[in-house]
């Protein structure tokens, strides 16, 4: 992964340092909490329902056991002893003191770590594939590339105050994992007549206004990325709307000029720029990949072992089929640690829980690990013959939870425990759902599925491209949750469709419930859930869901007409 530099190093110090000056200022009066408050989300922190949170920034997914086992050492020191992973690859604090800030920052700093960018109306952090480097379906590994992104993007003077957050993304897989088609810019690594390039696709995004992003280059050689996201956001800029926080995200631009007038406006700004300095040369290409090298992989691993004990055990078997993914090296496995345990905040992760991933990744994975958009953190080059000793030490944990892809595996913001944006909360909606269906035979059989929730229209918990997506709304000052069936990502994606009116807090469970049973009455062998909802479309599931509820309704209106 990539190193700082001496530029680097300093960068980030000068940084801290003119952060603890403007925390001083603040407490000491001669900053204002208005004049302060871009300042502190410059550096990450905002404030939430019941303390500061600080966001710290895990550029696209990767850290190694140094980085995590200081986040850790922050968990224990400056917060209540854990932290929570994003769906952007970043890990938040959720009580730190503001006057601890800079300290938190200075510690960091000491790692290659920072929270530069994680807020406020500028490029936020590069994300992409999980498995990228090491996934058997890789065409591209789009690291290299992410890391240019990254440099490029990070204290870009002309892009520091956009009209709106503006996220990019990046994949060079042939299954999407990267949520590319809902991001501002997404970017499809691909080969055409043996040159490398980017489709390039424009104002995506979930949130108030979900909308599927749309195509304006089919192709691009990679030489031209940067300049070409320049044009791109140089129109955004010029345009974009200042005037409505809710109307300023690029994807409302898109939408009122046309994709083709905005790629119109986009060629024009890149003709004036295209073959300018920001033009990458191979040998910069190659500076960078340069820190994205394969480690030293075992080439002769025996799998006798592993064979004997996934015929022997059922319970490693299970864990294996849903927790490991394929790797491009034989004999090697990228193994998923959940952090969806039943009962646990999904996405949350304790001190202890960091120090013991860190020594896994040293012992079984180079020194390495990322994070994944569904919250969840990976050992991406496990041999095959370590697999039962890491997966014994994971359950010690409570992180071998066999449920990935699962409906279970639940993608869940903070929602109303936390974030003062929610209009409701969503951790325990999370936790009734996995109480419900604790039996992993059950979760089996059902098979894939998955399950977003938000607690409000910002949609980070992405519960539009759930299978089943939840979305917490407020009803008269009380808190109901809004169902959609049918979102997925990847290449296919699509946004889910809303079923009908909301349901209490306390329906959630039973809804689910009924989703599933009208899934396997109607499911073909073999059939995933999404495979029989597009067969049979959304009607059968409404009729299930709300049978119940129409029968009341008319029994009260009886009683009433009484």
């Amino acid at each position: 992964m990539y190193k700082y530099d001496a530029i680097d190093r300093q960068l980030i110090t000068e940084r801290v340092e003119q952060f603890r000056d403007q925390v001083s200022r603040w407490q000491s009066g001669e900053l204002t909490s208005d004049e302060f408050r871009p300042l502190r989300l410059q550096n990450g922190l905002y404030v939430q329902r019941h303390a500061p949170m600080l966001r710290i920034a895990v550029p696209y997914g990767m850290m190694n056991t140094a980085q995590l086992r200081k986040l850790a050492f922050v968990a224990r020191t400056y917060d209540k002893g854990y932290g929570h992973f994003s769906t952007r690859h970043n890990m938040q604090f959720n009580w730190p003191k503001i006057e601890d800030c800079p300290d938190i920052l200075g510690h960091l700093a000491d790692v290659e770590m920072h929270a530069i960018q994680t807020s406020g109306n500028c490029l936020r952090n590069i994300t992409t594939d999980q498995f990228a480097g090491v996934a058997a379906d890789e065409v591209i590994d789009p690291r290299p590339l992410a890391e240019i992104l990254r440099q490029w993007t990070t204290f870009h003077p002309e892009f520091a105050f956009l009209p709106r957050k503006f996220k990019i993304a990046i994949s060079g897989t042939k299954e999407d994992r990267a949520v590319t088609w809902f991001h501002d810019i997404g970017l499809h690594l691909q080969q055409q007549d043996g040159e490398t390039g980017f489709r390039v696709i424009v104002g995506g995004g979930l949130g108030r206004t979900p909308i599927r992003g749309q195509i304006v280059r089919p192709f691009l050689a990679w030489q031209h990325i940067l300049t070409y996201c320049e044009a791109i956001l140089r129109v955004y800029n010029r345009f974009g709307r200042r005037d409505n926080a809710y109307k300023a995200r690029i994807k409302i631009l898109v939408q009122a000029l046309g994709v083709d007038a905005f790629t119109q406006l986009v060629e024009a700004e890149w003709a004036q720029i295209k073959d300018g300095p920001a033009t990458l040369t191979q040998a910069e290409y190659d500076r960078i990949a340069a820190h994205f090298t394969a480690p030293a992989y075992d080439r002769q691993v025996d799998e006798s072992a592993f064979a004997t004990q996934i015929e022997s055990d059922k319970a490693f078997a299970r864990w294996v089929d849903r927790n490991t993914h394929p790797h491009q090296v034989a004999g090697y496995a990228a193994v998923t640690l959940s952090l969806k345990q039943h009962g646990a905040a999904p996405g949350d992760i304790s001190a202890e829980q960091m120090d013991l991933v860190a020594d896994l990744a040293d012992q079984y994975s180079f020194g390495e690990l990322r994070v994944s958009h569904e919250q969840n953190v990976i050992l991406a080059d496990v041999r095959k013959s370590d697999l039962h000793a890491v997966w014994q030490a994971a359950k010690g944990a409570g992180l071998a939870t066999p449920n990935i892809g699962l409906l279970t595996a639940i993608i869940c913001c903070p929602g109303g425990d936390f974030c003062d944006l929610a209009n409701a909360k969503s951790i325990p909606i999370a936790n009734a759902i996995q109480a419900r269906f604790d039996n992993l035979d059950y979760l089996f059989d059902i098979g894939e599925i998955d399950l977003n929730i938000s607690g409000c229209m910002n949609a980070c918990g992405h519960h539009h491209v759930g299978h089943i997506g939840v979305l917490g709304v407020d009803k008269n000052e009380a808190e109901f949750y809004q169902v959609t069936l049918g979102g997925r990502q990847g290449y296919d994606a699509r946004l889910g469709k809303v079923i009908g009116p909301s349901f209490a807090a306390e329906e959630m469970p039973d809804v689910v419930e009924k989703i599933i049973s009208v899934y396997l009455e109607n499911r073909h062998p073999d059939e995933r859930f999404l495979d029989t909802f597009d067969r049979i479309g959304i009607d059968p599931f409404k009729n299930r869901v709300y049978e119940g509820r129409a029968h009341g309704k008319a029994k009260t209106a009886q009683k009433e007409a009484a």
